[in-house]
């Protein structure tokens, strides 16, 4: 007997949610269902990380489907966390006087052609150089499937919720942090098709307590797809930096992600080569192109965009993410941090040139030291 999906909902619909006292169907918490014969495959999309909860309803999901379809049936199910859902239950909040990121002078998006090539390594060192330059700093982690912030700031809380019903970001060394990796189990696979991702991430700015801030950096997921293209077309971006390697496999993704900001209007204000070289720590002034050498140069040329900086490739960097405090502050004196320190500065340099080229009423505002070229 080949199952239906309109047979799946019927036979969920006899699963109670023990506290709501509604029908799983009802209360919309099964996404994505699958079938492909005798095999099911659907989201429990929860509104918090509730695992015994979630075991329950996934244990009474699976007996339903074999006791009013078929008793030998392969069920599959994913558990999602769905933060809009934490909300249906409550009182509805006032409606906000103002923009939830009216108190947000620059967002700043982080961006890489591909996986793999140091973004969010980047962003976290950006951020916590402007936090040293005496800027407000936020750092939203738009990685829904693979959030890094967590781990780069061995930063594993649950945030708060203030009474208007908004997230309270975390904040570490001077940084208020917002990630998925907050809010789920670091074990658990986030199984979302792109809706749901770019509403989750268009909660976390719209849902959040972010405050004046000076800077928001927005760590996006690596790629050019649709989730990428909502996200940007969906945020008041100042301005975006790409993160490259030096070699060509990468490069190509670059000339993507400026073809993408340039589609959505969003300007551009340089690439960041990462893993530009090495220096061996016996003999510093000597470097190694491993990955090729002037590759973001020259692709910047063709472009029309400038290099902010080059990161080298140095072990600290990576010993820096995994202890969790950015090499900008575990090591503020390293070369490694003063390359970081001379990209946020060019990137400061690049908004300051576009506030001067953009009408007062729509001006773009920085803070800390002046921003100045680095070589």
């Amino acid at each position: 007997m080949t199952i239906r999906k309109e047979q799946i909902k019927t036979a969920l619909a006899h699963v109670l949610h023990p506290e709501k006292k509604m029908d799983i169907i009802s209360l919309d918490m099964i996404q994505d269902i699958i079938v492909q014969e005798k095999y099911v495959s659907f989201t429990l999309e929860m509104p918090t990380k509730n695992d015994p909860l979630a075991q329950d309803l996934s244990q009474r999901c699976e007996g339903a489907i074999h006791k009013f379809i078929d008793r030998d049936a392969v069920v599959d199910i994913q558990i999602g966390i769905n933060i809009s859902q934490q909300r249906q239950t409550l009182p509805p909040a006032p409606e906000p006087t103002a923009s939830p990121l009216s108190g947000v002078k620059n967002i700043i998006a982080v961006a890489s052609g591909k996986g793999g090539v140091g973004k969010s390594t980047v962003a976290v060192n950006l951020a916590a150089a402007l936090v040293r330059n005496g800027a407000k700093v936020g750092l939203l982690d738009a990685d829904i499937y693979g959030p890094s912030i967590p781990t780069m700031f061995n930063l594993f809380e649950r945030p708060d919720i203030t009474v208007q019903k908004k997230l309270i970001p975390l904040e570490k060394y001077g940084v208020k942090l917002v990630s998925m990796g907050f809010l789920v189990d670091v074990n658990q696979a986030m199984v979302w098709r792109g809706p749901m991702v770019t509403s989750a991430i268009k909660q976390f700015m719209n849902d959040v307590e972010w405050g004046e801030l000076d800077y928001m950096i927005l760590d996006l997921p690596p790629g050019t797809g649709d989730i990428q293209l909502t996200i940007v077309q969906s945020v008041p971006l100042s301005g975006a930096v790409i993160v490259s390697t030096p070699q060509n496999v990468a490069l190509d993704d670059v000339r993507k992600g400026v073809a993408m900001f340039h589609k959505v209007t969003v300007p551009v204000l340089g690439i960041i080569e990462n893993m530009a070289y090495f220096c061996p720590p016996d003999a510093p002034d000597k470097k190694y192109y491993i990955f090729g050498h002037g590759g973001a140069s020259r692709l910047a040329d063709e472009l029309a965009v400038p290099v902010l900086g080059e990161i080298p490739l140095e072990q600290p960097i990576r010993e820096s993410g995994d202890n969790g405090k950015p090499i900008v502050l575990a090591d503020h004196e390293s070369a490694a941090a003063a390359s970081f320190l001379a990209c946020s500065a060019n990137m400061q340099q690049q908004l300051a040139i576009r506030a001067a080229q953009t009408p007062k009423n729509l001006s773009i505002s920085f803070m800390g030291k002046s921003p100045s070229a680095h070589t």
